[in-house]
């Protein structure tokens, strides 16, 4: 039996946050985009937490313009850094669990296989480095999720850019140099749900399975969407042209093992999902 717990979720204009609101649904459960709470603020996280008292705060909340970060270091610490440490010091006061959600790009991407939870973290960018900031602010209470490549019904993201380029014949490019887990936000909220049922903390990755690289995940949406796959090319990241402001790691594959440990099984391989989710967007 699901227990009913008071959530509030941050960042509430964002794709994980939707689909969190979707399956921790009931009326105990808070939503606020930036708008309404900026986790930068430390006084505007105390007055949320104190009047809401949630059992659980999930911080989906972050600047995730990777290259933006690199050229925007003190807002990238403003709210990737400091807003999990004004959570977690209210949560203080409240008596709350935090769950954080970060990122592969904590590691540097060179490792020869996929990485675990307790391997070392090296990012490369201040994306990554304020988001291993944000982590480093839980405490032993407190739930790490890492995830990657996320994308899903809500808000802007790759699989929806791939969608619209092939809707419109639009010639394509993806590095073939780059590998990850594809990610999807209704299955990784789901599992974000039995983790918090499960009282669970430390920290977890939470990925769909198959590794890919960009191209490769382009290339099967193509095919699924019955497009030649005569629109899309490959290249490397060397190619890049402009050449991205921050470095990506070029291995980010992370491995469920905490999740198993646990008992609980890892999301779906993320080919099992992508056709569902093609179905709604393609409509």
């Amino acid at each position: 039996m699901t227990t009913r717990y008071k959530v509030l979720i941050t960042g509430g204009d964002g794709q994980l946050s939707a689909d969190l609101a979707q399956v921790f649904n009931n009326s105990d459960t808070v939503v606020l985009n930036r708008e309404a709470l900026d986790i930068s603020r430390a006084r505007e996280v105390q007055t949320a937490l104190l009047h809401y008292k949630p059992d659980v705060v999930i911080n989906t909340a972050a600047l995730t313009d990777v290259d933006g970060c690199q050229h925007n270091v003190e807002e990238a610490r403003s709210v990737n850094s400091h807003g999990p440490q004004n959570l977690v010091e209210a949560a203080e006061l409240v008596g709350s669990r935090v769950v954080q959600i970060s990122t592969d790009y904590v590691f540097d991407g060179t490792l020869d296989r996929p990485y675990i939870e307790s391997d070392q973290t090296n990012p490369q960018s201040i994306y990554g480095q304020t988001k291993l900031d944000g982590e480093r602010a839980m405490r032993d209470e407190d739930l790490i999720v890492r995830t990657s490549w996320l994308c899903g019904i809500h808000g802007s993201n790759i699989l929806k850019t791939i969608i619209h380029l092939a809707q419109t014949d639009t010639p394509m490019t993806f590095v073939n140099d780059q590998i990850g887990h594809p990610s999807f936000t209704n299955d990784v909220a789901n599992t974000i749900q039995q983790l918090v049922e499960l009282q669970a903390h430390g920290i977890f990755h939470v990925t769909n399975q198959g590794a890919v690289s960009w191209h490769e995940f382009a290339w099967t949406i193509l095919n699924l969407m019955g497009h030649s796959p005569s629109q899309l090319s490959a290249i490397t990241t060397e190619q890049l042209d402009p050449p991205r402001a921050a470095p990506r790691p070029a291995n980010s594959v992370l491995n469920n093992e905490a999740l198993r440990k646990a008992g609980l099984p890892s999301p779906p391989d993320f080919r099992d999902t992508l056709p569902k989710l093609l179905e709604v967007l393609c409509e």
